[in-house]
């Protein structure tokens, strides 16, 4: 009997946040909530923001192929040439079979085999305006959907509803930045103030989405927003200081393809906002819970102490997930690391040079938006 008393009384529900708790709460979001939905009114983009410009006649189109023969050869002077035609499965010429310009020796590329799939690229020959096709790059389609598939039941499986309201949350999160985070960029708009605005937004759906609408989400939907806001200024004080550009390959590459004129140190900015929003997340969902529970288990223990509590749970998660965001940076950049070692460059210069720069500040701010977060929240 004393069995069944204490299981019934671990089962029980978190008795929910007093009148005055969420009345407090409900003033304290209020003018987030205000805020981003004035924001997104204001940055919402046009209809044609996203629109590929129609002023380049030469433009290629990206179709679907398959590899149906594979012939080598010798091109003289010991070089083997690789003949490969393709059936056109989409576009102008789709069910036509068509040859590719030679694909030996092409870097970073596979070995090309029978029935293998492939993007490939059609443009129109200014000489004769015959259609020519080159190589583009494998066709992954189908095994990311069926990665999408396991990753997808196997959260659903554990997770139950929850694990079905976090599917649904990333379904909303490529929702605004499809629909909103990038045409409103590309339309002119500023690219922190956007990333804010997004990031914001994105909190509002997803938090409730997936941990309902009470006091503790709240509270920590209220934790996220602040250590955003402290995140974004961060981020904008230091971009500056540091001088960064944004300047990399693919941003160089974004301003030569005749799209609009894009504000690259703020694109970085907004970057990094949007890198530092899942970790944020994280850690205050964490530590809401947890005071939660705490409170929960002693309703008599002092607010000091309560605090202390969850400060002491706060700092074991800090000390994990920076390591986690280290790691992460440091793996996406490992090669560019080796690169510089390779090159016989001093670790200062590595470091201070601005496409590592760029990282290790990112790195940086995300973290100090991730320890800010605990006592915020």
């Amino acid at each position: 009997m004393g069995a069944g008393h204490q299981h019934g009384h671990d089962d029980e529900p978190l008795r929910p946040a007093t009148r005055q708790v969420r009345l407090i709460l409900l003033l304290a979001i209020a003018p987030f909530l205000l805020a981003t939905l004035v924001g997104a009114w204001r940055l919402w983009p046009p209809p044609t923001a996203a629109r590929a410009s129609d002023a380049d006649t030469l433009s290629q189109e990206l179709v679907d192929a398959t590899v149906v023969r594979v012939e080598s050869s010798s091109c003289g002077a010991s070089m083997a040439c690789t003949a490969v035609t393709v059936h056109v499965e989409s576009g102008p010429d789709i069910g036509l079979d068509r040859t590719l310009p030679n694909m030996a020796g092409s870097a970073g590329v596979d070995p090309i085999r029978v029935g293998d799939q492939l993007v490939v690229a059609r443009l129109i020959s200014p000489i004769d305006g015959q259609p020519i096709y080159n190589f583009q790059d494998y066709q992954r389609r189908q095994p990311m959907w069926l990665l999408a598939l396991i990753f997808a039941v196997v959260v659903v499986l554990i997770g139950r509803w929850r694990g079905l309201a976090a599917i649904f949350g990333l379904g909303v999160t490529w929702a605004v930045l499809i629909w909103f985070v990038i045409p409103a960029i590309l339309a002119g708009s500023s690219p922190i103030a956007v990333a804010l605005v997004g990031s914001s937004a994105l909190m509002f759906v997803v938090l409730y989405l997936a941990h309902g609408f009470n006091a503790r989400t709240t509270t920590a939907l209220l934790g996220t927003l602040v250590s955003l806001a402290f995140t974004g200024l961060l981020a904008w004080l230091f971009v500056g200081l540091t001088h960064l550009t944004g300047v990399t390959e693919d941003t160089m590459f974004l301003q030569s393809s005749g799209g609009p004129t894009i504000n690259l140190a703020g694109l970085l900015l907004g970057g990094i906002v949007i890198g530092s929003l899942g970790v944020l997340n994280d850690a205050t969902v964490t530590q809401a819970s947890s005071v939660w529970e705490l409170h929960h288990a002693n309703p008599a223990r002092p607010v000091r102490r309560l605090y202390g509590s969850g400060m002491r749970i706060g700092r074991d998660h800090i000390a994990s997930t920076v390591y986690t965001i280290v790691l992460a940076y440091a793996g996406a950049a490992l090669p560019l690391l080796i690169l510089f070692t390779v090159n016989g460059a001093r670790f200062g210069g590595v470091v201070t040079s601005e496409v590592v720069a760029v990282e290790v500040i990112r790195t940086m701010i995300g973290s100090i938006g991730l320890v800010l977060s605990v006592p915020i929240t």
